[in-house]
């Protein structure tokens, strides 16, 4: 009888994490759903028969916590992040930028950090993270965000160079414009005619769904394919800063 494999996926508690979760699940891993939001969690471990931890990625000891609570790691997904605010450089608030730094780039360090000993000791192991577009472009009032993403996208490229030979592979998935329900709406400060305004006319944008698919797809790749960094957009949107929006094109988001 074959051993199910696992896979911690953070951030789970809705959007991108939510439907990663749901994808790993469909494809037979044993899900370790982590975030901190756990009446969420908890629903979607029972949806999926899989397992809910409380995860705050910007404490060590919470990640120490995880790791800890694990018999096996096979498949580590970093989706925890976020953004906020919108701000110009010449009127960046420390809150946010420090906010940003902890969890796009920190957290995504301390995590690997903890499960990596796990992930190497299956033979087979996988980490996919999450960064974004904003991750190898920048555009006007993204400072904060894209800093980050550079941050975690650079995170990336050394750890695959560090664990070359090694049974683990490092791959990146970089979204586009995706529509979810919460991260404009935390991005903008709660403000939701803001956030609809961000895909106001826009025909297609990525769905969570159609990001989970993609890292689904990197993770059932044989395990000899590692899939280095996987860029995906709505045929909408041509760059970072170049969308369709009801026919017309605009210059930046």
């Amino acid at each position: 009888m074959s051993i199910k494999r696992t896979a911690v996926v953070t951030g789970a508690s809705s959007g991108i994490g939510a439907a990663t979760a749901r994808s790993l699940a469909h494809q037979g891993f044993h899900v370790v759903c982590v975030a901190r939001r756990m009446d969420r969690l908890t629903e979607l471990a029972d949806e999926i028969s899989g397992e809910a931890v409380s995860l705050d990625v910007t404490s060590n000891e919470s990640v120490q916590s995880l790791a800890d609570s694990l018999e096996r790691v096979d498949v580590l997904v970093n989706n925890a992040g976020g953004a906020f605010g919108t701000d110009f450089i010449a009127d960046a608030k420390d809150d946010d930028w420090e906010r940003m730094l902890q969890i796009n780039v920190l957290g995504v360090m301390r995590v690997t950090r903890a499960l990596l000993p796990a992930l190497e000791a299956s033979g087979a192991g996988t980490i996919v993270t999450v960064t974004s577009t904003a991750g190898i472009g920048v555009y006007e009032g993204g400072g904060g965000y894209t800093a980050a993403k550079h941050g975690a996208h650079a995170l990336m490229g050394t750890l695959r160079l560090e664990l070359c030979g090694k049974p683990v592979r490092v791959i990146e998935v970089l979204p586009g414009m995706v529509h979810t329900e919460e991260f404009s709406l935390n991005r903008l400060g709660g403000d939701q005619a803001k956030a609809d305004a961000v895909y106001a006319g826009v025909d297609g944008p990525l769905l969570a769904e159609d990001v989970a698919d993609a890292i689904t797809w990197t993770v059932t790749r044989p395990q000899h394919v590692n899939v280095d960094q996987l860029v995906i957009r709505p045929i909408a949107q041509a760059a970072q800063h170049k969308v369709a929006r009801d026919g017309g094109v605009t210059g930046r988001r």
